[in-house]
């Protein structure tokens, strides 16, 4: 099958969307599959698999790329479109960060309340957000594409905020790859990564992989961590990602907090860390899935994070994890952390958590993915299974032929802006 994967940038450094397609274009090629990337950016070493490349040359903005993957996908007819939340033109439509809307709406409700109404108010008049709207109105349009939910509060908000029909979606959790994070990895890691970070045995090292700070928590982590300062054991936080960390370090010194935080930058390899961590901790305002949660569990570690995120689906509190009703409660989030200064406590819940992941591996996650491919193809109908049967060019033209009745019709000129 040639599979078209289309997202901004294919570079597993970049966050967990884009390495979490890395291994999904792994996973598919182990299987025999011809993978293609339409990408702005495109970074070869960043997976395995012989990846096609389709670099796309667009505008700065969100619907110049969707525009521009469109002209190529249309003229490369692959046999299933897989969109990871950038475009509108595909079969399969898999927002890794979930709904924008959703994300939006959540970040407004943590202000004060006279401010979130000024700031819904003002939010619609501006230029991005209008870039926004008409991006949504085109990814969400139905024209029969399966929508893939990460879990269960995604899909909810889908129905919700983009009013998709509960038969479009199908709830496809994160999988992880548990041979690579696992917990053999301490062996290898843990006394150089954390002689490295001038960390001793005798402290608690917590961690959180991220890019958008803000988005996961790490003000809500920076004052947990004072109220951690005094305590039988010292602990130490690791932020692995993110950039332009002065005023990130200027806070944690104001919190009394400066020396026992390390801003570790961007890693190629974050397995590493969690090898060198005991506890991993992700205070996210919303998440559709975490895989970096995933990831800490395969490597067993105990986990503290948001009931927002949408991982929580798989956690049991108090047995694998330590989930937050509210997540930026920095009371409730250093006393959950504080729990897992018990040596006792933390091994129990790490031996739990690995069981966790080891039920929802990367294997799985292709499989299911697969089945939804399986159900664009039979939602074709006879001629278009022929058509894929074919060569290069009999394809492109039972795509052309069959483009206002297939799962990936053309989108309008322009999607409406909504209001």
């Amino acid at each position: 099958m040639r599979i078209a994967l289309v997202l901004e940038q294919f570079d597993a450094r970049k966050g967990g969307l884009e390495q979490w397609t890395a291994r999904f274009a792994e996973g598919l090629d182990e299987r025999g599959h011809e993978v293609h990337a339409v990408t702005r950016r495109f970074v070869p070493h960043c997976t395995q698999a012989p990846v096609v490349l389709h670099r796309v040359e667009a505008g700065k903005t969100p619907v110049a790329f969707a525009e521009a993957a469109q002209a190529k996908l249309m003229e490369l007819a692959p046999d299933v479109i897989h969109d990871m939340g950038c475009g509108w033109y595909c079969d399969v439509f898999h927002p890794h960060g979930g709904s924008w809307a959703a994300v939006t709406r959540r970040k407004q409700d943590m202000l004060p309340g006279w401010l979130r109404q000024v700031k819904r108010r003002v939010d619609k008049l501006l230029p991005r957000h209008r870039r926004f709207a008409s991006l949504l109105a085109g990814q969400y349009a139905d024209r029969g594409q399966l929508m893939i939910a990460l879990s269960q509060t995604v899909a909810e908000d889908f129905q919700r905020f983009h009013g998709v029909p509960e038969e479009r979606i199908r709830v496809i959790y994160n999988g992880v790859d548990v041979e690579r994070f696992t917990p053999a990895n301490q062996a290898r890691w843990r006394a150089s990564v954390r002689r490295h970070l001038g960390i001793g045995e005798d402290a608690v090292l917590a961690l959180i992989v991220a890019h958008n700070f803000r988005l996961k928590g790490v003000p809500t982590l920076l004052r947990a961590m004072r109220r951690l300062r005094s305590g039988p054991r010292p602990v130490h936080l690791a932020v692995v990602g993110g950039k332009r960390f002065a005023r990130w370090r200027l806070e944690a010194t104001g919190l009394g907090v400066g020396r026992r935080v390390h801003f570790v930058g961007t890693a190629d390899d974050t397995a590493p860390y969690y090898a060198a961590a005991d506890l991993y901790v992700h205070p996210t305002i919303y998440d559709a899935c975490s895989l970096v949660v995933l990831e800490a569990a395969a490597s067993g570690l105990p986990v503290v994070t948001s009931r927002v995120n949408g991982v929580a689906d798989l956690l049991t509190h108090g047995a694998d994890s330590l989930l937050l009703e509210r997540p930026t409660d920095v009371a409730g989030l250093s006393g959950a952390m504080r729990l897992l200064l018990d040596d006792a406590r933390r091994a129990e819940l790490a031996a739990a958590a690995r069981r966790t992941a080891l039920r929802h591996t990367l294997r799985r996650n292709v499989e299911e993915v697969l089945a939804v491919y399986d159900e664009v193809l039979a939602m074709r109908g006879s001629t278009a299974r022929s058509a894929i049967a074919g060569n290069p060019a009999t394809r492109r033209a039972a795509a052309r032929n069959h483009a206002d009745s297939s799962p990936r019709a053309q989108r309008p000129e322009r999607a409406p802006a909504t209001p």
